[in-house]
């Protein structure tokens, strides 16, 4: 298997379509799943003869879920500790295609503790938008240990177990227009 600097996109700087992007989160809570979304969320892709670099920055009181006091819950020390550490962060200098598929090797930033993270998931090639805009796509998820980053709180359940998993799914449809 033959692996490549990112060439699906063309040199260059992409800004992050925002409007047509997605950044979400999913974690196993009491034999379901409990998932939410950052809705504001920027990143930039650029590309040149040395390589690929993805840097993002997701603002953490955008923290979107169905219920607002979870949401104020989310927000608190017990969680992303919102006041102190205002924004998620992610970058990577390591892009590397193999087909359609993408890896990222990179670093994620929650609640000031920076650690490695994998990203896989598919590149989207580029196609011209119906008012001439280059565009390119990102489809991808990494599995992280909430723990990690001190994201610890949980409830005990009679049983034993806890409420809430450890591991946090992230997946991001991130979408990206060529820089004039």
């Amino acid at each position: 298997m033959s692996t490549a600097i990112l060439t699906v996109a063309p040199a260059g700087t992409w800004q992050l379509d925002p409007v047509h992007s997605h950044v979400g989160f999913e974690v196993d809570y009491l034999g379901g799943s409990f998932k939410g979304a950052l809705r504001k969320v920027e990143a930039q892709l650029a590309r040149d003869d040395r390589g690929a670099t993805l840097e993002g920055v997701a603002e953490v009181s955008s923290v979107d879920v169905k219920d607002e006091n979870l949401a104020g819950h989310l927000l608190a020390p017990d969680f992303f500790d919102a006041e102190r550490h205002p924004q998620l962060r992610f970058s990577a200098e390591q892009i590397a295609l193999d087909g359609e598929v993408v890896t990222v090797d990179g670093e994620i930033t929650i609640k000031g503790v920076t650690k490695p993270v994998t990203v896989t998931g598919t590149a989207v090639a580029p196609v011209t938008d119906y008012l001439g805009n280059e565009r390119i796509g990102l489809k991808v998820e990494a599995t992280v240990d909430r723990t990690e980053f001190g994201v610890d709180w949980n409830a005990q359940l009679p049983s034993g177990d806890q409420a809430l998993s450890n591991d946090v799914r992230i997946a991001a449809e991130l979408y990206f227009v060529k820089a004039a």
